[in-house]
Parts: C-alpha cells; structure tokens; sequence
C-alpha cells in the first residue's frame, strides 16, 4: 500500500520545495483554457404526483441539488502561466521519468512546441489520442471527441515502459488474425478508446472534468513501478491518486481549489491521505 500527500495550494510553490528527481512519474490535466467556469451539479430525484421533471411513461420527479463544484478555466496568458511548472515538474522528474500532459485542442499545439523548446524535441515519444464517443453533436463542424496527451522523458535511452502490463483490446476484424490472437488481443495504438466517466458509474465523483480511472490505470501502470512515486499537479478529483495506490505507487496530489480537496480525502479516505495547507 503506497502513500499520500496532498496539498492543498498554488501548485507552483509546492513543487519548488520538492527535491529534483524525487518523482518517477508525473501526470498532469491542467484547465484547458475554455475561456468558461467549468462547473457540475449533483442531483437526486424522487417520485411525486406533481414535479419538475418528466420520465419514462410520463411518470413525475422532484429534483433535489446536492451540490455544485465549479473552478474557473481562462487565462489571458496560458503559456505563460504553465511554463514554470513544466520547468518545476521537469526539475522534480527523475533521470528515468516519464511526464504526461493531458490537454485538447484549444492549447495543446502551443504547449508541444513549448515543452519541445524547453526540453528537447528528443524528449518526446507519443501523442496519445484519447478517443471517446459521448455527448452532443454539433451542426456546424466534425464534433469533437478527443483529448490529447502529450508523452515526454527524461532520458530517451533509459525510461520505464512495462510492456508486459499493456491491457489487450480485440480485435476489429478477429477472423483475419486466427483464432489465437483473436483470443489474446492486440496490444493498444497510440489511440485509446474509452469512454468518459460514466454518468451513473461508480467511479463518479461529481467533480468537473473527472477523468476515467481506464485512462489513467494505463499510465500508472506501463509507466512507473511499484514502490515509485507519481505526481498530479492539478489533482482535481484525485483518479491519480486512486491508481497509485490500488497499485502500490507513493503519490503527491496538488490542488488549489478546496472543493477538489475535499472530494480526494472522500475518495482516498481508506488510504488515509495526510492532507497539508501549501
């Protein structure tokens, strides 16, 4: 079982008092830059005669808010804001570390060719597409249903990349390949399908933005090892966290927004997290 710290702060001092190269990991989704208060709302429903809502065969509900999270997600100077914590993350990485920046296409073309400045267009080794398939669809252009993340490391010639923890996913076409491989599965590409976090499911925390734990089991797993320790900055609902330590990884999650920290010591309260003022 892995430890956590968690802080609960400006992201940029806390990384400035950690020591280089004492994280094997890092993982980031900082705000996308929307330019909108990123906000979700929690509700219950209960049957009555006569309510708000209208279900299946005509059958009424009462609506109940448990609550509301929001952060805000503008920056007049987005690069300006993030480069100094890609510098202090890029400081704390060990000489084997692998760090991942989880973005969409409203700044991820800017930050690639930051980070390629910054450190070293050798440095980078993927652009993984998260591909999912849910929501609305526009009438005005191709719907957008990806995100990107950004792979760099610290050593193109030494990094940790566990091949053998590589989850299988079918085949398309299983009768093309015979019926052995068609049983084993294919390793995945550098798309990965999965969908968000289920609306219903039980990994739901009600926090904006929540990424989904198949998404990031895949980091924590092919990239860092038992006994490591792996940073998020921008901690929000605390997936990382919970990836950490389900497999045995030390974990520092960051924070400033009091509500995401709230909702991590709900999520990790069996791990007990020491949770400290930045």
């Amino acid at each position: 079982m892995g430890d956590c710290k968690v802080f609960f702060g400006d992201n940029l001092g806390v990384l400035k008092s950690l020591p280089a190269g004492s994280v094997q990991l890092v993982y980031i989704d900082p705000p996308f830059n929307t330019g909108k208060t990123q906000q979700k709302t929690s509700i219950s429903t209960s049957a009555v005669t006569s309510g708000d809502r209208t279900g299946f065969g005509g059958k009424q509900y009462e609506t109940t808010v448990l609550s509301k999270m929001r952060y805000g997600d503008a920056f007049d100077d987005y690069l300006g804001f993030l480069e100094p914590r890609l510098v202090e993350l890029w400081r704390v990485l060990a000489d084997d570390g692998c760090l991942f920046v989880h973005l969409d296409y409203r700044e991820v073309h800017y930050v690639k060719v930051l980070m390629d400045a910054l450190f070293g267009r050798e440095k980078f080794i993927n652009e993984i597409i998260w591909s999912y398939d849910f929501g609305g669809r526009s009438k005005r252009r191709w719907s957008g249903k990806h995100d990107t993340i950004l792979y760099y490391v610290k050593d193109e010639n030494n990094y940790t990349f566990n091949f053998d923890e590589i989850d299988r996913i079918p085949y398309l076409a299983p009768g093309l390949v015979g019926a052995e491989k068609a049983e084993r599965g294919k390793t995945p590409t550098d798309v990965w399908w999965n969908t968000i976090v289920p609306t219903n499911g039980k990994e739901k925390t009600g926090y904006p933005t929540q990424k989904p734990l198949g998404i990031i089991n895949r980091v924590i797993l092919i990239h860092s090892n038992p006994g490591d320790t792996v940073l998020d900055a921008f901690a929000g609902s605390g997936t990382l966290g919970e990836s950490a330590l389900r497999y045995g990884r030390d974990c520092i999650l960051i924070d400033e927004n009091k509500e995401a920290i709230d909702v991590i010591e709900r999520r990790l309260a069996e791990w007990n997290p020491e949770v400290c003022n930045a």
